[in-house]
């Protein structure tokens, strides 16, 4: 089975270069690492080039600048039978290929656990489930979203259903994890098989207490409630 990872990148000379060797280094002659960057001004553009591996594929996104569509620019070029998402600060460890690989023979998306560290790659005591509070479910994450892109991997089977993702959608792991949860078997893996990076920098969303927030959070929902139930 060949194996596609999908990494999204934006001004990451600090991380990638640590993260896409921990990456190459599980990968086959014939799997391919495709990176899609979305508009990098930092040094990232010349780490990426320096690397002389057939393996990785470099994109420009071209599409709106933001990290759904960034992911949508990598996935829709994936060839591979087994698709993983990637971001650019972490490290995978060295069994993560293998341990998924087997997994995705019986279930069409994974999504592992992970350690948690620092920008200076220092263990916080945590893992990533109990900060999420992690859970399988369709509706419970519809709810609240518990599925991390970076940890997630998935059969191609789903890539017709998951593209194109819709242009209101800015989460593309709640989608994806939304679509796999209606189209087939999701497993949960409590093996942490990655560091994760938490800094100030990190593509996630925050939370605000406000009510144009709590407004906002009720449309977005309705809006992935809609666009999955009709994919």
């Amino acid at each position: 089975m060949k194996i596609s990872v999908c990494l999204a990148t934006y001004n990451g000379e600090k991380f990638i270069k640590q993260q896409i060797d921990s990456i190459l280094k599980q990968l086959s002659a014939t799997d391919e690492l495709i990176i899609s960057d979305d508009g990098s001004t930092d040094n990232s553009l010349s780490i990426i080039s320096s690397y002389q591996d057939p393996r990785i594929r470099f994109l420009t996104n071209k599409n709106k600048k933001d990290i759904a569509r960034n992911f949508e620019n990598a996935l829709k070029n994936a060839t591979g039978d087994y698709i993983f998402l990637s971001d650019q600060d972490d490290i995978w460890l060295d069994n993560k290929v293998q341990v998924i690989t087997k997994e995705l023979q019986t279930a069409n998306c994974i999504l592992h656990n992970a350690h948690l560290i620092d920008c200076d790659g220092e263990f916080l005591n945590k893992d990533l489930f109990s900060i999420y509070g992690t859970r399988k479910g369709y509706w419970n994450n519809i709810i609240r979203n518990t599925y991390v892109g970076c940890c997630m991997a998935f059969r191609k089977e789903l890539i017709p259903s998951i593209l194109p993702i819709p242009a209101s959608i800015t989460m593309h792991d709640m989608w994806i994890a939304l679509i796999a949860e209606r189209k087939g078997e999701t497993k949960i893996l409590d093996n942490n098989l990655m560091f994760y990076r938490r800094h100030d920098n990190n593509a996630s969303t925050t939370s605000s207490k406000s009510e144009f927030s709590r407004l906002y959070q009720l449309k977005y929902r309705l809006h992935m409630l809609y666009f999955t139930l009709t994919r």
